[in-house]
């Protein structure tokens, strides 16, 4: 960086047929992915998808069962974390309550034997980067969450890594703190141009601050995309539920009237691409309706098939009211039903019956 801030260059990571084995229990089943060097990467799915371990891996404080992590050009699969040239911010903050905010974000350098006036540089550096200045002196119990998280990031930037690892960090923080500190990172990551791998069940913060989505279910990769792409062309049900609030309305193509030629499919359309549109393809009854403010979001029933529509608060509807709805061509999914894979050569065909 110029200006006299901190400097990184990322390093890419390749994850290369890696799976972690207890016994019977995969926990990461086969992954393979590539981590552009500089980039944003989160890895997202719900508990027990295997995204933690996968970190671990990464970081060298997890054995791999099979295959391979390279970093840089370097494989790495069988070295010790402080062999891997990475740094880690962990959910717990782990900063040490006896020490001060500066002994703290220090304490790597220190245990490095970095020389006291390059380590006051780099303090002054950081402190400055994270608005941490007036609060050098404090101890970690005299700070808020958020001033705490901006320690442990401080910590791990210090060092100058070229990656930096992050596992669920603000799932202490509230929800408005969350927001912030979403925008912190992703700024910082941007200015000192790391490598991050960032782990989160918690889609929103997925989809905001990351380059690359890597989704995963029961330890396999389901999908790893730009989030664009994991929004408007998910692979399978499991993605595109997972990916959106609220999330992708899926029906079997025997809920819609001249489709039950077709039973082997899934047909996904999202609650915001629907509207209100008289003789629409999709005629549903009002279950419920939630008030959010710029918009209502109906509950409906279609042939026995729940799913949610966002619909403007300007034009009334009511519980026990029958409505039609319509949709664009272009926002209408298709998924097999038996194998779960997309099916975009299906789309117009089926597209153009619905709307017939």
């Amino acid at each position: 960086m110029t200006g006299g801030m901190l400097s990184s260059s990322g390093k890419s990571i390749r994850l290369d047929g890696v799976s972690r084995v207890w016994g019977d229990t995969r926990a990461v089943d086969n992954l393979s992915v590539d981590i552009p060097a500089g980039s944003f990467t989160a890895l997202l799915g719900p508990s027990g998808c295997g995204k933690s371990t996968t970190l671990r891996m990464i970081a060298g404080l997890e054995d791999v069962s099979s295959g391979d992590i390279v970093i840089g050009n370097e494989e790495v699969t069988g070295k010790p974390c402080s062999k891997r040239d990475l740094s880690m911010v962990f959910q717990s903050y782990a900063l040490f309550p006896h020490l001060s905010v500066a002994e703290n974000i220090i304490f790597g350098l220190k245990v490095r034997r970095v020389g006291r006036a390059d380590r006051n540089k780099r303090l002054r550096k950081v402190a400055d980067l994270l608005g941490l200045s007036e609060l050098l002196e404090r101890k970690p119990g005299q700070l808020s969450g958020g001033q705490q998280q901006r320690v442990a990031l401080g910590r791990a930037i210090i060092g100058e890594k070229p990656i930096c690892l992050m596992d669920e960090p603000l799932s202490n923080l509230d929800a408005k703190l969350r927001h912030e500190m979403r925008i912190e990172i992703r700024s910082l990551q941007q200015q000192l141009g790391f490598t991050m791998v960032y782990v989160t069940h918690d889609q929103v913060e997925a989809i905001t601050m990351a380059d690359q989505v890597v989704l995963l279910n029961k330890g396999q990769l389901v999908q790893a995309a730009a989030p664009r792409d994991l929004y408007e062309k998910p692979a399978s049900p499991f993605a595109a539920r997972f990916i959106g609030t609220p999330p992708m309305n899926l029906f079997p193509a025997s809920a819609f009237a001249g489709l039950s030629s077709a039973p082997g499919h899934q047909l996904g359309i999202r609650p915001e691409a629907m509207h209100l549109q008289d003789g629409g393809p999709v005629t549903a009854s009002i279950r419920a309706l939630e008030y959010l403010g710029a918009d209502i979001l109906a509950d409906c029933v279609l042939a026995d098939t729940q799913f949610q529509v966002r619909l403007p608060t300007g034009k009334p509807v009511a519980p026990g009211q029958s409505i039609d709805l319509g949709f664009e061509p272009q926002a209408l999914h298709v998924f097999d039903a038996d194998t779960g894979m997309r099916r975009d050569d299906l789309v117009s065909e089926i597209g153009a019956q619905l709307h017939s």
